[in-house]
């Protein structure tokens, strides 16, 4: 169908990637309707200032890609918060949502996110439960943080690691409960988390591994291992989960997510998938997975918008993403998860970078407060490799010269 038969594009979620998703349309010279739905009472926003500046700025000012007037004004765009879309009969191509309204599309974009994991047989702790997925998570928690507060957070993995660090700084008492044998095990070397582990621990974080709770107790929580611990707060960063009931609603088994081609396309006529739900291929991990990261949902909604009217351009970038960790700044690219991990500079100094090859090729890398290294690795990701591993080790090394010709 010609972008100009496209009457109504509707965008199941309004988050950032359906903001992004929304925008490029535009951009694109797309001049039909298009209605943005969102559970949210919020327009749409970027989510890893809920996990930094949120909770380390007092006063911090939430920052939105556009106000809300923004978009049904200059843009044209009918956006509907605070109810979601839940259902699509792909045949009618309408959608339902939760206040029971019906809407009809020619193309459908489904970029509902992701949700929290939930821990059963926590309730009855005297903390205060928290998670960290929304504007209203983060302004609760950052009050939460008073300087002596208990804190107590599940999971280690970057969100944990990132409020753990926020606490510390507010001058919290911390406990990481991690149910695996270190940090950040799935997506970074253990030459990162060990480093990670112990500048968190110079700042006063306790860490108890192969642990998980069990239960709220009166005063906080018990672990596995028996031990009880008082809490405050009990922040629970044990990942997330698609939200998948619109495409299993058109039959699409989307429990690990929405499985879509290099142009955002689903299984189904007219349906498209992006951001965190979106089930992606990734030639530096080898296999498909959720990409979880404010870059995809930037880049690859933008890009899927794009294809929806027919501008054919598959999306292949490697995932990137950032943490900030006191005076660490963290940037992560591809997989760096390899039996080949090759050590650049100097980790003393603060300022280093770890790469992994696999096959000849830069799986992945990670950069500690090594930005420059960062910009070229980004390009090298997912490449084959002509340079040597001792050109890799020496800082000296320029790796424009590692991209093969």
């Amino acid at each position: 169908m010609p972008a100009a038969e496209i009457g109504r594009i509707v965008i199941a979620g309004a988050g950032q990637a359906g903001g992004r998703a929304a925008e490029a349309l535009r951009a694109n010279g797309y001049q039909g309707a298009i209605t943005m739905i969102g559970e949210e009472a919020h327009p749409p926003y970027e989510r890893p200032q809920l996990s930094k500046q949120m909770l380390t700025k007092s006063g911090y000012q939430v920052v939105y890609l556009k106000p809300i007037d923004q978009w049904s004004g200059a843009l044209d765009i009918d956006i509907v918060t605070g109810t979601a879309v839940v259902a699509c009969n792909s045949e009618r191509q309408t959608v339902s949502t939760s206040r029971g309204d019906k809407v009809s599309y020619d193309r459908l974009l489904i970029a509902t996110g992701t949700q929290p994991r939930r821990i059963d047989g926590i309730e009855r702790t005297s903390a205060r439960i928290q998670y960290l997925r929304s504007i209203e998570d983060a302004l609760q928690l950052r009050k939460s943080l008073e300087a002596g507060a208990r804190v107590v957070v599940l999971g280690g993995g970057v969100i944990g690691l990132e409020a753990a660090a926020a606490a510390a700084t507010l001058n919290c008492s911390v406990v990481v409960v991690e149910a695996g044998p270190r940090l950040l095990g799935r997506a970074f070397p253990k030459v990162i988390s060990d480093f990670v582990e112990a500048r968190h621990r110079a700042h006063g974080v306790d860490f108890v591994f192969d642990t998980t709770v069990v239960e709220g107790t009166t005063q906080g929580v018990r672990f596995s291992n028996g031990r009880e611990v008082a809490a405050d707060v009990l922040l629970v960063g044990i990942g997330v989960d698609p939200i998948a009931s619109v495409a299993q609603s058109v039959g699409l088994d989307a429990r690990a997510g929405i499985e879509v081609d290099p142009f955002g396309k689903t299984a189904i006529d007219n349906i498209f998938s992006a951001g965190d739900v979106a089930l992606q291929w990734s030639a530096c991990h080898g296999r498909s997975l959720r990409v979880e990261t404010w870059a995809n949902a930037q880049n690859q909604a933008a890009c899927v918008a794009a294809n929806m009217i027919g501008i054919q351009r598959p999306y292949a970038d490697p995932a990137w993403f950032w943490s900030d960790q006191y005076d660490l700044n963290i940037q992560v690219v591809g997989d760096p998860v390899a039996d080949d991990v090759i050590v650049r500079g100097d980790m003393a100094s603060g300022r280093f970078s770890v790469i992994a090859l696999r096959d000849g090729m830069v799986a992945g890398a990670v950069a500690i407060n090594s930005a420059k290294d960062m910009a070229m690795l980004r390009r090298l990701a997912g490449k084959a490799t002509s340079a040597a591993r001792a050109d890799f080790e020496s800082p000296a090394f320029d790796l424009r010269k590692a991209l093969k010709n």
